[in-house]
Parts: C-alpha cells; structure tokens; sequence
C-alpha cells in the first residue's frame, strides 16, 4: 500500500457556451453530444484531500459538515481514487466554494475538479491531463472541462469505458481578452439538479433529439469564431445554444422551468446593451443566472447594466481561468 498524503487543489468553474444537456451513459457521465466552456478565475472551490485511516470518509463544505447525499457522491468518487492507487485508507475532505453551491453556476464542475486532482495526489497517483479529466468526468460531467484553462472542449466519445470522453483546451483561444460577467439573480440552490433534469428532459421533452442533433454544428461554429476572435459569432452560438437547451427543458412533461423575472430582466438588458452599440452576448446553464460575454474593454458597462436590471442581485465580472492546479502537498 502507498503511504497516504495529503494534497490541496483549486479549479475554477467553466461556463459552457455550447451547453452539454443529456447523457448517453449515467453511471459514467458520458455525454450525449459535445460542448465547449470557457473556465473562469474568480469563481471555484478549494479542496483539501487527506487519507488518514479514520473509520469513514468526513466530507466538511465550506465549514460544515456535507449532506449525507453529497458525502455519499464524493465517497464514491474516492472509492475510484482508492481502486487505481491501490490504498483502502478512508479521507477527510474539505471544499470550499467562491460559488453558491447547487446553483445554477457550475460549482459542480470546479468542485468535482479540485477533487479529482486532490484526491489523485493525496493516493500518489499521477494521472495525465486527460487520465484527470476522465476521472472529473465521473464525478460531474462538466468537471472534465474545469480541468483545463481558458476555452475548452469536451469530446462526447464513442467507447463506452468513457476513455475518449475527455476535455482538450483550445489554444486558438489563448490571449483572447474577453470577459464573462454572472448577473446573479436568485438566492439559494435551484429547484432541481442537472442531473435529475438531464435526465427528464431526456425522456420526455419531444424536442430533446433535435437539441442532440444541433450540438455538432454550434461546436464547429463556435470553433471558428474563437480561431477567428470574432465574438458576435462566438456570441450567436453561445445565445442559440443556451435557447435551445432550455427549449428543450420547457418541453419536458412536465416542463422544467429554471428562469425567474430577473433572469428574463437580465437578458433584456444585454439585449439592450447591444442594441446601443455594446457587443455583448448571454448564455443561461441549468439555473436562473445569466452570463453575459463581452470584451475585456466593455466589462464594466456590461456589469453596471445588467447589476441595474429589476430584480439583479448583483453582477460579478470573471475573466479567463487557469485550470486545476496543486497548491500545497505534505506527507500525512
């Protein structure tokens, strides 16, 4: 058996501009199409992964003690960690996120990040760029983009072990000096989880086909928009994705409905913005916040927008993101 350690890791959240929506594969988080996000560096979370042999797992977020059914997540996500390494030891586990939790804002997908790297290192493993990302996978779909820095795109994959189900950054976005500005327009966890909702739409939305369908080109053309750095066409993609996502979630029987007044305020008001001359662009994931994608140049004006819509609680402006990255490791 390896010595246990312990390990700290950070990961910024991504926001997915072409929107990943539906598994093929719900054990192993295998997509049902691709998707494309851009990691962000001020929202994320903070793990701590620490294999001591104490009697269970401890999961501790953001300073108290987990639900019993996200400790029992992260549990199982260690059990992978333990079956690679080769260790039995139990861990404690304390995350910390810059996010609201369960929120519509990809706390999921830093958090499942941080993790995989964390808990990787902890157990003395030392998987590759991709070996980590594969492993994000499991614990959150989206968590395999939040391994990677800056635009990133995530394979759907055809085998059905997951392996080419991985994320890859794309360097053509590199340097590009773009913001996304969060217009926070609720409090609290949202009425459902992705996961749950992935899978009703799924199974009951008529219009869920024809949203797998239209995945491949939203990728292609978000793909030569950033090569191009043309964010109007970046834009239309992201705003097309993000519509047809929720179209098909309002289509569920019965719908699922994640916007409230201030998300329909909110994006009224990047429509407003850009009618006036002020390129900016919205996406909505699975919740009722809206992400507005502008240059760097125009941040501030998009924020002091959309932070003056009816019903905005606040709005934070996040730039491009570093990937999951190490902060500290000692021995246990």
């Amino acid at each position: 058996m390896r010595s246990a350690r312990a390990a700290t890791a950070i990961a910024g959240t991504n926001i997915a501009l072409v929107k990943y929506w539906g598994k093929r594969d719900a054990a192993l988080n295998l997509p049902a199409a691709g998707s494309l996000s851009l990691t962000l560096d001020r929202l994320g979370t903070r793990t701590t992964v620490r294999f001591d042999g104490g009697a269970t797992d401890r999961v501790l977020l953001d300073g108290a003690p987990a639900a019993p059914a996200f400790a029992a997540r992260v549990s199982a996500f260690l059990d992978r960690v333990r079956s690679h390494a080769g260790i039995l030891a139990r861990a404690e586990v304390t995350t910390a996120n810059s996010v609201p939790t369960a929120a519509g804002l990809a706390s999921s997908a830093s958090g499942f990040a941080a993790l995989a790297l964390a808990a990787s290192r902890a157990a003395g493993l030392a998987p590759s760029p991709d070996e980590l990302s594969a492993l994000a996978r499991v614990g959150s779909g989206s968590a395999a983009r939040s391994i990677f820095g800056g635009f990133v795109e995530m394979a759907r994959g055809a085998r059905p072990d997951g392996v080419d189900a991985i994320a890859h950054p794309l360097a053509a976005g590199d340097g590009w000096d773009v913001r996304l500005v969060v217009a926070i327009t609720a409090a609290g966890a949202k009425p459902m989880g992705s996961t749950a909702a992935m899978d009703h739409t799924a199974r009951t939305s008529p219009y869920y086909e024809a949203w797998v369908h239209g995945v491949d080109a939203d990728l292609a053309a978000a793909r030569g928009a950033i090569a191009a750095r043309d964010l109007a066409a970046l834009g239309a993609v992201a705003e097309r994705s993000a519509m047809r996502m929720h179209a098909a979630a309002l289509a569920a029987d019965p719908a699922i409905l994640y916007w409230n007044p201030a998300t329909i305020a909110a994006v009224e008001r990047v429509r407003a913005l850009r009618a006036a001359g002020t390129p900016v662009f919205f996406t909505i994931d699975a919740g009722p916040h809206v992400k507005a994608l502008c240059a760097a140049a125009d941040a501030d004006r998009v924020a002091a927008g959309l932070a003056d819509a009816p019903g905005v609680l606040r709005a934070i402006v996040a730039a491009p993101g570093p990937g999951a990255r190490l902060l500290e490791e000692a021995e246990a």
